[in-house]
């Protein structure tokens, strides 16, 4: 087998594997603009982080319930579920599997490490047909702190026995990325929104828009 400059790969899931699509529909069925499914995210990952910023930790669903209610304080459990079923049946991107299959050959394990729930991701990979790819979910409910604080990233390094230094994390978001890199892995951006590199943070290790491109850099770079 060939060697190879990483000892495996961590992929963040939420819009890095799996897209955000199917939940402008989830948002109209309950009434709700399909045009602020963005916003109500970035709501969901700023409180995420400020909670991890102050030293404590909320599971990914009840934050994500919470923002919901947030746009409209009027929304019924009922509707909250339905958004957040239909979160669960996420389709990944077109070009996750290939990636995914050319790790597969290379022997380099594929894990996922997420602010979600491992559950979560499992049931997203299984509707999928993705889990054959994936060793190993990891997610931030274990340390009790959300990415892009270093725990979570630590972690997985020290639960993978690897240096951190030969683990690299695959991501859409450039926060995911810096975050990485300021706990010591490398970083992968897949840049799915075709929008620059935020200035304020240090260059990824790779980047494309294109996800076995990516993975072929990481294995061949």
């Amino acid at each position: 087998m060939a060697e190879h400059a990483i000892d495996a790969v961590l992929f963040d899931v939420n819009e890095t594997l799996f897209s955000l699509e199917p939940l402008g529909p989830a948002f109209a069925e309950v009434g709700l603009d399909p045009a602020a499914v963005p916003l109500w995210f970035a709501r969901l990952l700023r409180d995420g982080f400020a909670l991890a910023a102050m030293g404590d930790h909320r599971p990914f669903s009840e934050l994500a319930a919470d923002s919901l209610q947030g746009i409209n304080p009027q929304l019924a459990d009922e509707a909250v579920g339905r958004v957040l079923a239909a979160f669960r049946t996420m389709p990944p991107h077109p070009d996750v599997e290939p990636a995914l299959q050319l790790l597969h050959e290379s022997g380099v394990p594929a894990l996922t490490l997420t602010n979600s729930s491992v559950e979560a991701v499992q049931g997203l990979l299984v509707g999928a047909g993705l889990d054959g790819y994936i060793r190993e979910n990891l997610s931030a409910d274990t340390v009790g702190r959300w990415k892009p604080a270093p725990e979570p990233y630590r972690h997985a390094a020290e639960h993978l026995g690897v240096e951190p230094q030969r683990l690299v994390l695959v991501a859409a978001h450039p926060w995911d990325c810096a975050g990485a890199q300021a706990a010591g892995l490398r970083s992968a951006w897949i840049n799915r929104a075709s929008v620059p590199w935020p200035r304020v943070y240090p260059a990824p290790t790779a980047t494309d828009d294109n996800l076995p491109a990516l993975v072929a850099t990481l294995l061949h770079g």
